[in-house]
This record gives C-alpha cells, sequence and structure tokens, in this order.
C-alpha cells in the first residue's frame, strides 16, 4: 500500500525511480554461535570479505587518480581506509574474537569496532579521538561485504544493474549526506536525494541545486519507513514524497516531469542572451562552485564568472590539510578554466556543519571557532591557502573573499596576513598578482548594522543570505525540526539587506548576493528592487533567474520594492511579494 511523506523540498522537480538505502551496516547484525571447527570457516569469510574491500578501494583509487573530482580528498580518504584494513589491530584482533568467542565473523567484527571505537574516545587529542569515524567507516564495508551486501553508499557502485536500478532511475534514501558524502556524489548521476535530516540551506540542498536534481530534506522517518528498491515519486517543488503509488499516479508524475523538462530546455536558449532588464539596466550573473570540476556546468550556464568558490570542499573528506601545492593546482585549474573572467576564492569557511576531520566537535558550531575566525587562529593553515591563492592569481582575474567577518581588527588581521602571505612569495621571487582585491562575506547582523567598517577596508563585498538569516532568526539552518522557522522574507531579514545594499551604494562599492536567495526566481525582481546588481548562484539556476532577469523593469521595481520593505510581517510580505511577481500594482503603506 503507497503513503505519502512531507519534508522541506530544496530542489525543484520531479524524480521518478526505486528507493537506493544508505544503509548502516551494523543495524543488521546477528550474533550466531558456531562450532570450534567453523571458525577457521568464519576467518575465511572475513579474510575474502577484507580482500574484497581491498580490491574495491584499489579500482576506486585507480579511477579517481586521473580525475578532476576532488581527486586529492578521495585518494587519501581512500589510502586511509586502506591501511586500516590492514590494521592487526582491527583485522587479527576481530580473528581472535572470533576463535575465542566462537561467534560469525560479523558478529566480531562489530565488537571490535566497538572496543576500537571506545579507545578513540578516550584519546585527548581530537585528531586522534576523530580516528574512530574511519574505524566505523571501514567496518561497514567490511560486514556488507560479509552481509552479501556490497558497498553502495558514497562511493560504492551498485552489482547487477537492471534499466530500472541504473543510477539515473535511483533515488538516495538517507537519514543524512556529509558535506564528504556530496563530494563524492558529484561525479555520479542520480535521480534525486531524500533525507531524513536538514534544512533549505543544507550541504544536501546545495548538492541538489547544482546537480539540477529534484531533493526533498527534513522527512524525519524516511530512511526507517522506506525499502529497497521501493518505487518512489519526488515532487521537489511542493516538499512531498510518494512511496509505492499505484500506477495511475506514476502516469500523472510522469507526464508532469517530461513537462518540466520541456520547460528547462526552453531556459537553455537563453545561454548567449545578455542579461538585461527592459529598462537597459545590466546585471551580472555569477556561479557558485565546490570543486575544480563545476567549471564545465559554469560555462554551460553562460556565467559572466565564479561569485563563489568554496575552497572548504578542497579540505573536506580527508585525514590532512591540502598542500600548498595542492591547492595551488586546483585554484589555478578553475582560473584557467573561466579564461579572464572573474573568479571570487573564499577563504576556508571550515566549521559550523563543514568539519575537518581533526576538529573537535565543539557545543555550537555555528556560532563557535569556524570560517575566519578558524583561519586566523591557525595561521600556519592560513599563510599556506593564501600562498596557494595568490600564486593562482597570476593565471586570470582573482580576487579573494573573507567569510564571517564581524569585527574590525578582523578585517585588519586578515589583511595583514594576506601582506605577509605577499612578501614571502616576492622574496621567493614567485609571481602573484599584487593588485589583487580582497572583499568580505557580510553574513552576521552585526556587519551589516556596522557596515562602514568594511566599506572602508575593502574592495568589495557580498552578502551570505544563508547565513545572515540563520543568525538573525537564532535557526540552525542544518535543523529539520526548526526549518520552519527559516525565512528569507523575514522583515528584519530584508531590511538588513537592504541597509546593506544601500550603504554599499551609496560608497561605491560593489557588492552581490551569493546565498541561495540569489538563486531563487521568486525573489529576483524584488533584490533588483532593492538595489542588487550581481547575482551569484548554482550554475543550474542562471536560465531561470535571467528569464525574469529579461522581463524585469527597475524603474517599475524599485519603488514597490521599496515599499514591500517597510510592511511589518511576513504574510503581508509574501503577498506583497507574490503580487510584484505577477506584475500587479502594490499600494504603498503610506499612500
Amino acid at each position: 500500500m503507497g503513503f505519502i511523506l512531507h519534508g522541506v523540498g530544496v530542489s525543484s522537480g520531479i524524480a521518478i525511480g526505486r528507493a537506493l538505502l544508505m544503509s548502516h551496516a551494523t543495524l543488521d547484525v546477528a550474533h550466531l554461535t558456531i562450532t570450534a571447527k567453523q571458525a577457521e570457516r568464519e576467518i575465511g569469510r572475513l579474510d575474502r570479505a577484507l580482500e574484497s574491500v581491498r580490491e574495491e578501494l584499489l579500482s576506486l583509487r585507480a579511477q579517481n587518480e586521473s580525475s578532476a573530482i576532488a581527486p586529492t580528498e578521495l585518494l587519501a580518504f581512500i589510502d586511509l581506509h586502506m591501511l586500516f584494513l590492514s590494521d592487526p589491530e582491527l583485522v587479527e584482533a576481530t580473528r581472535n574474537i572470533i576463535r575465542e568467542r566462537l561467534c560469525n565473523a560479523e558478529w566480531a567484527l562489530v565488537q571490535r569496532m566497538e572496543q576500537l571505537s571506545g579507545q578513540f574516545e578516550q584519546f585527548e587529542d581530537p585528531y586522534l579521538r576523530e580516528r574512530k569515524n574511519d574505524v566505523l567507516q571501514v567496518g561497514e564495508r567490511v560486514i556488507q561485504e560479509l552481509l552479501g551486501k556490497p558497498a553502495r553508499t558514497t562511493l560504492g557502485k551498485a552489482k547487477g544493474k537492471t534499466p530500472e536500478t541504473t543510477e539515473e532511475n535511483l533515488i538516495i534514501v538517507a537519514h543524512d549526506l556529509s558535506p564528504t558524502d556530496t563530494i563524492a556524489f558529484k561525479g555520479r548521476h542520480f535521480a534525486s536525494f531524500v533525507t531524513d535530516v536538514g534544512g533549505a540551506t543544507s550541504h544536501t540542498a546545495i548538492l541538489a541545486r547544482s546537480m539540477t536534481i529534484p531533493a526533498i530534506v527534513g522527512l524525519e522517518s524516511a530512511r526507517a519507513m522506506i525499502r529497497d528498491g521501493e518505487w518512489l515519486i519526488v515532487d521537489g517543488q511542493r516538499g512531498i514524497l510518494m512511496i509505492n503509488p499505484d500506477e495511475q499516479i506514476l502516469d500523472e508524475y510522469r507526464i508532469k516531469k517530461e513537462l518540466l523538462e520541456l520547460e528547462r530546455s526552453k531556459l537553455k536558449r537563453l545561454k548567449s542572451t545578455v542579461a538585461q532588464t527592459l529598462d537597459g539596466i545590466p546585471v551580472r550573473l555569477l556561479a557558485n562552485i565546490e570543486i575544480p570540476s563545476d567549471t564545465d556546468a559554469v560555462l554551460e550556464s553562460g556565467a559572466d564568472g565564479i561569485g563563489l568558490f568554496r575552497t572548504e570542499f578542497l579540505f573536506l573528506g580527508r585525514s590532512d590539510i591540502p598542500s600548498e601545492e595542492e591547492q595551488f593546482e586546483a585554484y589555478r585549474q578553475v582560473v584557467k578554466a573561466m579564461d579572464g573572467r572573474p573568479v571570487i576564492i573564499r577563504t576556508f569557511d571550515l566549521g559550523g556543519d563543514k568539519m575537518l576531520d581533526r576538529q573537535r566537535t565543539p557545543t555550537n558550531p555555528a556560532l563557535g571557532r569556524r570560517a575566519i575566525r578558524l583561519s586566523l587562529s591557525e595561521p600556519k593553515m592560513f599563510h599556506t591557502q593564501l600562498r596557494a591563492i595568490l600564486r593562482a592569481s597570476r593565471y586570470g582575474n582573482v580576487k579573494l573573499l573573507i567569510p564571517m567577518l564581524s569585527h574590525a581588527r578582523q578585517i585588519d588581521a586578515s589583511l595583514s596576513a594576506i601582506a605577509h602571505a605577499k612578501i614571502s612569495l616576492a622574496e621567493e621571487k614567485i609571481p602573484f598578482a599584487r593588485d589583487i582585491e580582497v572583499g568580505g562575506m557580510i553574513e552576521i547582523p552585526g556587519a551589516a548594522l556596522a557596515i562602514q567598517m568594511f566599506l572602508k577596508r575593502l574592495a568589495f563585498l557580498s552578502i551570505g543570505t544563508n547565513d545572515l538569516i540563520q543568525y538573525t532568526l537564532a535557526i540552525d539552518r542544518s535543523d529539520e525540526q526548526v526549518a520552519s522557522l527559516y525565512d528569507s522574507l523575514h522583515p528584519a531579514v530584508l531590511a538588513l539587506i537592504a541597509h546593506t545594499l544601500a550603504s554599499a551604494e551609496k560608497m561605491d562599492i560593489p557588492i552581490s548576493i551569493c546565498g541561495e536567495m540569489a538563486g531563487e526566481p521568486k525573489f529576483t525582481r524584488l533584490l533588483l528592487g532593492l538595489g542588487l546588481r550581481t547575482f551569484s548562484m548554482q550554475p543550474s539556476q542562471i536560465m531561470e533567474v535571467k528569464s525574469h532577469i529579461i522581463q524585469a523593469d527597475v524603474e517599475e521595481l524599485t519603488p514597490l520594492a521599496r515599499s514591500i520593505i517597510k510592511l511589518d510581517e511576513t504574510g503581508k510580505i509574501e503577498e506583497a511579494v507574490e503580487k510584484l511577481n505577477l506584475g500587479e500594482f502594490i499600494q504603498s503603506p503610506d499612500e
């Protein structure tokens, strides 16, 4: 019997396919008692499973050595896991448990994993303490092999494909997807993602939008209620997940899916169309990227450049810090691909929901030592990144962006660190662009209200609406339990955006919005009316936003947008924005 689950639709579109569960194999392990004669057979099963996983990782390593899709992150991840597969603390100890307790290999491995996890928890060093996650992940892969369920999660490949179970027809069902998972999925072609947790600006949501596939988050219990292989319909626009729908509903949604795909194909005709409003106002459309291979999608979208290169994704899924040379090659690859178009490289925004493997998990990561706070407290790591960015700047039009600034002293310290990196390169006679522009992210309410100190010190600004909304409304944007309170049209949020845009315009400082609001077509006309002239979004969103820009008249929108931000309730604002998008006149509250 079919049923429906409701969540938060974070990437529009319709997907129809079979469920592919990202499972926790340890939950499926039974404790079986065996005889002494059977012990050696169980050890043989364990050894064969270990060898099978080792071969899978070797094959995966070979596939990714020449890949542009986060190669350093995946290779480091694979190498670390292969070391654990040969570690006697894991392998020999599990063999001993089988012999001594006369139990099946799966159960013995789970016992050893729990023992090692407890030992790692006792370490004072946060890096060593976090290594328990690697033990658990390696053990998961081996257990799946023992259970006859080879890994089909982040890095695995499904076996025994049929037309219905090719990646294009599979819908990933998971409790959650980590930023590391999202990097690995970049090279895959799944039909959709649905997760129990997450919010509108979670990394699952951003990934889905960048891949132009529908997605729903915050479903709460989908992973527990759905079985592998069940038919699913994902309606990303409405946030509805249908499980085992009947043939009539399947046929209806197949027709809807075809119509949506037809509309998207029509938008591709706008690639070479200039982004200019009806009254002749030019608008720049930039793209957000996570990894170097994203530049293909940027060029395909017709974007004017890259408005946000999220460099922290180069740091995720690995146990060490990427070297200066690794970072330099990644940045240079992007800059050269863009061939003179602007490339705004943001220094790493680690912390919050993107933790480096060696970081401890803080009590409140969103408010803790993250982004520029972490960079300034780790001067060697920051210096390495700055040198890599500066070295890449000689190959094109590079700008440097500092995240999560809140104090003048942070701006001054960042500029000092950049100057120090320049001096070190000059002393070594390594070329770089000496006049590289430095900008700052406005994503903290205090920064927006004290905007003058940023305008005096920086060459450009970029509003990060994802965090600005989170901090303004005191909401954890990755927590599905408060997802309904995440409100882009809250009066306070709009007031901060309007104030920041107006202040930058007054000082003639370039400013953009690089948060998810910029890529939402329903906000395009409002933002144009508030004075925004540079939007930065996922490449897949550019065509649709452009279609709204070329039909807009800024002279008409400006007074209407100013009327909207005077409204004092979200409901009234939503109604007004809807009318704005329909081209209806809005009565100013002062009239």
